[in-house]
């Protein structure tokens, strides 16, 4: 009898939980929450960041080429299609046959971990009718398997690997990649060593790779400066090695063969003379590869708003920005206007401060601080349509050519908002 009273307590208790969570999501502030489905990006918004320095770098590499076996390639994992510059591939990876590349996809430790990915698709079965992004179901172990695939497919590389940039990442890839390298100088078998060179765009982790590579190689400490903001790195570096050379008598196999070992020569990011999509140039911004203020900190703080709020089938993007807006939403003036007011980041007579507060959200974001997530959407058919975006002529556009075709733009713009219409519906609006 007591047995069975103990069955029927512990029955009434589950009974009770069960009742009490399913109260708690219904009265939760995302079970009446519609995030935004789509994101209107004006077509106004600038479309380059080709700067002077990146032309008369890249121009400097070019010239380099005849003396460097290896270029290393860096991309950024949040945006592993949108930060791939076919201009740098074009000049540099594939301007001389025989020339080993070995591909970086640098901050995989800002995309979500696979076993956290798991959590999210087991808890999205308790959360029936949520809408969420497809970058935000994307599984990272599936994302890295679709670019191997990819490149294999190609064959546009010697190596292809994926490292985190904090010191708490994984140190695997770094040995794997440095080992991938011993191997290109071991083929290479010169007297005089491997001269590699490390390219990509603006702050996609270049300079730290170096650091990363010569601390691995060497254990010696770093050698190029680095920074959160692009243009850190305005000119070619001196060569640096992160090779120690072959010695006669020397016992290390992995340097039989190396020669003088291996220097790498850190170069400035070089951007993309004109971005076609203006979303692109939205993500572009949101992860650093360009200037901050180049496109209005507002409107990248509410691209962010808007991923976040999509970012997970169980709402996680709203509980990692909850301690700072005690509700979702989609305007993103609000939710500016409650992160000044947390933060203390207001202005004259304590009104909120909108700038200061997009500058300092978008800057939690990029150092892992919100959910995670990314902001491409990586397939087998996405990589082919860049592939055939790289082949359009808007993408080999030199720096006068993308200038002339916005001044071009603008002009349409301003003529249609005089004849009261709006360019991108086509339609009168006066």
């Amino acid at each position: 009898m007591a047995s069975s009273s103990a069955v029927l307590g512990a029955a009434q208790k589950t009974a009770k939980n069960a009742a009490k969570s399913a109260v708690e999501f219904t009265s939760s502030p995302l079970s009446t929450f519609e995030p935004r489905t789509t994101f209107g990006v004006s077509d106004s918004i600038t479309r380059s960041y080709y700067l002077g320095h990146h032309h008369a770098a890249l121009n400097k590499m070019q010239k380099m080429l005849s003396n460097v076996g290896l270029i290393i390639e860096c991309r950024d994992m949040r945006v592993p299609i949108s930060s791939w510059n076919p201009l740098l591939e074009r000049s540099l990876a594939t301007s001389s046959s025989g020339r080993a590349r070995i591909i970086v996809y640098t901050k995989k430790d800002l995309v979500p971990s696979s076993s956290h990915q798991q959590q999210q698709q087991q808890q999205q079965q308790a959360v029936d009718g949520f809408l969420f992004s497809e970058n935000a179901s994307q599984s990272t172990s599936n994302v890295i398997s679709t670019l191997k695939e990819f490149h294999s497919s190609q064959k546009n590389a010697t190596e292809v690997v994926f490292l985190g940039d904090s010191a708490n990442a994984n140190q695997r890839p770094a040995t794997q990649l440095l080992e991938a390298i011993k191997r290109v100088a071991r083929e290479a078998d010169t007297l005089t060593g491997l001269r590699a060179m490390v390219v990509g765009m603006p702050n996609a982790g270049k300079s730290t790779l170096l650091n990363k590579l010569r601390a691995r190689g060497m254990n010696l400490p770093k050698a190029a400066k680095t920074g959160a903001e692009p243009g850190v790195t305005r000119k070619l570096g001196t060569p640096v090695r992160i090779v120690p050379r072959e010695l006669d008598g020397n016992e290390d196999p992995d340097l039989q063969g190396i020669g003088e070992g291996v220097f790498i020569v850190d170069t400035p990011g070089v951007f993309i003379p004109y971005v076609s999509s203006a979303e692109d140039m939205l993500k572009l911004s949101l992860v650093g590869c360009v200037k901050d203020g180049l496109v209005s900190n507002v409107t990248v703080a509410d691209y962010l708003l808007y991923q976040l709020n999509l970012s997970s089938p169980t709402g996680s993007g709203w509980e990692s920005y909850k301690r700072y807006c005690p509700k979702p939403t989609n305007d993103v003036y609000e939710w500016l206007s409650s992160i000044a007011r947390a933060t203390g980041k207001l202005a004259r007579f304590r009104e909120p401060n909108v700038e200061a507060a997009a500058d300092w959200i978008i800057q939690e974001w990029r150092k892992g601080g919100l959910a995670r997530f990314l902001l491409d959407v990586v397939t087998q058919e996405t990589l082919a349509q860049a592939v055939h975006k790289a082949a359009d002529p808007e993408a080999n556009l030199s720096l006068t050519q993308a200038k002339k075709m916005e001044k071009v733009a603008r002009k349409v713009r301003n003529e249609a908002k005089r004849q009261g219409i709006n360019p991108s519906a086509g339609v009168v609006t006066a």
